[in-house]
């Protein structure tokens, strides 16, 4: 018997990088997902892998600012899997930029698509993860770095997000939901191409990290976040932890 069996698990932003790393590495260990993202040719390549695998999914295409859109998601993923059990809060806008250069646009996006999304999504799944469910949210360890230009309003959203799940985590434990927050250093499409375009950057970006490179997005973040979903994590609740190969100090 698998980890997970017979739990449901929808993941936003499951379409690459790091999202679809956490849809394929919870499918492995026996869930079934709800892959969930704006692309729908991405969408239906995460929903190959996982069923060339052996597993179950379906692809939700959802924009995480409409809310309409985020219940529609959730009531897909409870008619079509049979419930919800686990919730990934991935898809985020990122709104990077020195503070004057940041405009209004883009911060409104950003914090729609992180922490409004985050919550609406949490709300509407609250009913269906009583019991025995399990909320990950992703956050960044931008909000920690000694020099923060170019990061406030990315940071900003992203703490408001470790906020809520503080919050959930408080408020619905005694309910059997448990709720905690990622810091993931990893390979997604975006930071590979930083990487490939910034090589000097890069390289002493890799060397802050004692582990001395990017976490694989399924190998290493996705497997983390199924055994913080699992029951041997069944006591871990509100808690930020960085999985980015100890290069975050969090005190």
């Amino acid at each position: 018997m698998k980890q997970l069996d017979n739990k449901a698990a929808l993941v936003t932003g499951g379409g690459q990088g790091v999202g679809q790393g956490i849809a394929l590495a919870l499918a492995a260990e026996g869930a079934k997902i709800a892959v969930v993202g704006r692309t729908a040719e991405k969408l239906e390549n995460t929903v190959r892998i996982i069923t060339e695998r052996g597993g179950t999914a379906i692809a939700a295409e959802c924009n995480v600012k409409s809310s309409s859109d985020l219940e529609n998601a959730v009531d897909t993923c409870v008619s079509q899997l049979g419930g919800l059990h686990i919730l990934v809060n991935n898809a985020q806008e990122v709104p990077l930029g020195t503070l004057d250069q940041v405009s209004d646009e883009a911060f409104t996006a950003g914090f729609e698509s992180g922490p409004l999304a985050t919550l609406r999504l949490m709300k509407l799944a609250y009913p269906h993860l009583k019991g025995d469910g399990s909320i990950i949210n992703l956050a960044s360890t931008a909000a920690m770095r000694w020099d923060m230009a170019s990061y406030g309003a990315y940071a900003a959203v992203k703490e408001a997000i470790r906020s809520l799940t503080r919050a959930a985590a408080c408020e619905w434990g005694m309910e059997g939901i448990r709720s905690n927050v990622i810091l993931p250093h990893a390979k997604s499409p975006g930071l590979v191409w930083w990487m490939e375009n910034n090589p000097e950057e890069a390289e002493a970006f890799q060397r802050s990290i004692p582990q001395r490179r990017v976490g694989e997005c399924e190998e290493d973040i996705g497997r983390f976040v199924v055994q913080l979903c699992s029951e041997g994590s069944r006591y871990v609740n509100g808690q930020t932890i960085a999985v980015d190969g100890g290069q975050a100090f969090l005190g």
